[in-house]
C-alpha cells in the first residue's frame, strides 16, 4: 500500500529508526529516501509523526521518500493516515494511545528499576572488549569505588561465557564466579551479564539440544528452522550460528532455565539482551535454505524483546515495534568521534527518536563511545575534549553509562571535570526518577525535542539542544573546539545554574568553556 500526501506549510515528519534521527525531520524540499520495511536498526517503529499533528502507522515496516512537495509512504500492510491533531505532541499521543499504550498503565506493579537512574552504570565492553576476566572485573569494580563513584549497575559484557548459547562462565577467565558476584554484591553493585539469542551450531551441547536436527517434523524442537525443518544458520556480527525462536514455548523454557541457573547458582541480578535484531531475523540472514512459511521477522524480534522484560534488570537496543513496553533501551554503539552520523552529534537526534517511538527509559551509550573497534585503528588516541563533552551530555540523560575507565584514560584535570558531571547527574536523581514515574503513567518521552514542548514556533530543526521533561533545557557542546554557542530559548524565563536569567523566544550566544555545560530551568 502507498500513501502520498502534500506537506502542509512548515510541516515536519519524524520516523524510521533511531539511527536515522540524524536525517530527521523530513520537510518540503528535503530529498530523502529510506526503506525501513525489513532492515530497520536498533529501536524502530512503523510510524511517522508530523509537527502538524498527523501520523502515519502500519503494522509492518514503512518505506518513506519525498517527491517535490509530497511525502510518500509504502508498506506491505495497510497504512493509516491520522489527522486528528495539530502538534507533534498530539501526533505522538494519538498514535501511542491507539497503537502502543503503555503496559505500565495496564500491568499492575510494573515499574522501571530505580537503580538504573540513581548513579552511573558501568559496563566492561570497551574496557575489556572480548576478554573480561574475574581478576579484571574485580579490579575494575574496586577502582570505581576508589575513584569516588557510587556502586550501581555493573554489566559484564561479552566474553564472560564459553560458546555462544551455552550461557556458562568460562572458568579459565572466571575460576570462581560465585565468589566474584558475592564480592561485587558486598561492594554494592547489581550484576548483569550480556546474553544473545545466538547458539553456536556445533559441539556436544548443541547436538544434545537438537537430536532431531534433520527431522522435517521437528519444528517444535529448539531454534529457528528453515523450510526443510533443519536448524537455520544465521549470519551475525560474530559469525554464523543457530538462533532462538522465542515465539515457541520450548525455546523460552530453554533460555529461561539457563538464565535462571545463573541467577540461582551465582547470584546474577539481570541481563543485557543484545542482538536478536529485526535485521538479524530477516530471511536474507539465513544461509542454509529458505525460511518456513510462518517466518515473521517482526514476530521473532518482538518475542525476543518480550522475553527479556520478565527480568527486572535488563537492557535492550534491538527493538522493532516495542514502544509502550516497560523496557530499558540504549543507543546503538557510538564511535569515539565528532562525526555527525555515528559520533557525539548523533546522540541527541537518535535519542529524540527513541522517545517518539515510545521508549522514554533511555541510555545514550557508553561515555566516549561504545565501539570497541576504535582501539584497533592505527594511532588511536583518546580525545579528552570529546570524552568531557560526552560526559556532560550524558549527565542530563535519564541514564549515563561508563565503560572506559576515566581515571585511567584521562589526565587528572580531564578526569576531574568528568567526575564533576557524574556528580551533577546524581544531583538530579530525584527529578529524573520523578520523570520516570511520570513517563510510566503517561507514556510521554522524558528526553524531548524543543518542538515537542513548544510547537509550531520554528524549533523543529534544532538537533543540538533537548529538553528533560518540560522545564529543563540542555544545550551541550557537540562540536570540537567550540567555546561559544548560540542558545535557542523557548518561551518563558530561564535560569542557569549560576542564577542568571534569560528571556525566552530568543537566541543568545553564551560562553561554553570546556568545563561548562549550559543547561537551564524554566522558572516562568
Amino acid at each position: 500500500m502507498i500513501i502520498k500526501t502534500k506537506f502542509k506549510e512548515n510541516e515536519y515528519f519524524w520516523g524510521g529508526d533511531a539511527p536515522s534521527g540524524v536525517h530527521m525531520p523530513l520537510y518540503k524540499g528535503k530529498d530523502f529516501s529510506g526503506d525501513f520495511r525489513y532492515f530497520a536498526t536498533t529501536q524502530s517503529m512503523p510510524m511517522f509523526l508530523s509537527s502538524k499533528g498527523r501520523y502515519v502507522w502500519s503494522e509492518r515496516g514503512i518505506k518513506v521518500w519525498t517527491e517535490g512537495d509530497e511525502i510518500c509512504f509504502g508498506s506491505d500492510a495497510e497504512l493509516e493516515l491520522n489527522e486528528d491533531g495539530s502538534t507533534l505532541r498530539d501526533a505522538y499521543l494519538n498514535a501511542m494511545n491507539k497503537h502502543f499504550p503503555f503496559e505500565a498503565t495496564r500491568v499492575k506493579g510494573v515499574t522501571m528499576p530505580r537503580d538504573f537512574f540513581k548513579t552511573a552504570q558501568f559496563n566492561t565492553w570497551v574496557e575489556f572488549a572480548y576478554d573480561p576476566t574475574q581478576k579484571g572485573v574485580l579490579e575494575y569494580a574496586h577502582a570505581i569505588i576508589d575513584n569516588g563513584f557510587e556502586p550501581g549497575i555493573l554489566m559484564i559484557d561479552e566474553g564472560w561465557q564459553t560458546r555462544y548459547g551455552q550461557w556458562r562462565f568460562d572458568f579459565h577467565k572466571f575460576p570462581n564466579p560465585k565468589a566474584m558476584v558475592d564480592e561485587l554484591h558486598s561492594l554494592g553493585f547489581i550484576v548483569m551479564l550480556w546474553v544473545t539469542p545466538m547458539v553456536t551450531a556445533d559441539g556436544v551441547d548443541f547436538c544434545k539440544s537438537t537430536r532431531d536436527l534433520f527431522n522435517p517434523e521437528s519444528y517444535d524442537k529448539l531454534f529457528l528452522r528453515n523450510k526443510s525443518g533443519e536448524v537455520a544458520l544465521v549470519r551475525w556480527w560474530n559469525g554464523y550460528s543457530a538462533i532462538l525462536d522465542l515465539r515457541k514455548e520450548c525455546d523460552q523454557k530453554y533460555l529461561q532455565e539457563r538464565l535462571d541457573f545463573l541467577i540461582n547458582e551465582y547470584g546474577i541480578d539481570g541481563f543485557k539482551f543484545d542482538g536478536g535484531s529485526y535485521e538479524m531475523y530477516h530471511p536474507s540472514s539465513m544461509i542454509n535454505g529458505e525460511p518456513r512459511d510462518d517466518h515473521d521477522q517482526a514476530e521473532l524480534n518482538i518475542a525476543w524483546n518480550e522475553f527479556g522484560a520478565r527480568y527486572t534488570y535488563h537492557e535492550y537496543k534491538d527493538t522493532f515495534k516495542g514502544g509502550g513496553k516497560p523496557t530499558l533501551q540504549r543507543l546503538w554503539d557510538r564511535e569515539h568521534t565528532w562525526g555527525v552520523s555515528s559520533g557525539i552529534p548523533s546522540i541527541i537526534p537518535a535519542s529524540i527518536m527513541q522517545g517518539l517511538f515510545g521508549h522514554p527509559f533511555i541510555c545514550p551509550d557508553m561515555i566516549g563511545g561504545g565501539s570497541w573497534t576504535d582501539d584497533y585503528q592505527s594511532n588511536f588516541k583518546i580525545d579528552e575534549e570529546l570524552f568531557i563533552r560526552w560526559a556532560q551530555l550524558s549527565s542530563m540523560f535519564p541514564m549515563m553509562q561508563f565503560s572506559r575507565a576515566p581515571w585511567k584514560c584521562l589526565s587528572s584535570e580531564a578526569f576531574s571535570i568528568v567526575k564533576h558531571w557524574y556528580k551533577h547527574h546524581m544531583s538530579l536523581t530525584d527529578e529524573i526518577i520523578q520523570l520516570v514515574a511520570d513517563a510510566e503513567k503517561t507514556g510521554e518521552p522524558i528526553l524531548r525535542c524543543l518542538e515537542y514542548n513548544d510547537p509550531n514556533k520554528g524549533y523543529a530543526l534544532i538537533n543540538d539542544e533537548f529538553m528533560l521533561g518540560r522545564d529543563i533545557l540542555v544545550c551541550p557542546v557537540i562540536t570540537k573546539g567550540t567555546r561559544k554557542k548560540a542558545i535557542t530559548f523557548p518561551e518563558g524565563v530561564w535560569r542557569d545554574e549560576d542564577g542568571n536569567t534569560y528571556n525566552g523566544s530568543s537566541v543568545i550566544e553564551l560562553d561554553t568553556p570546556l568545563e561548562k555545560l549550559l543547561w537551564f530551568r524554566r522558572v516562568k
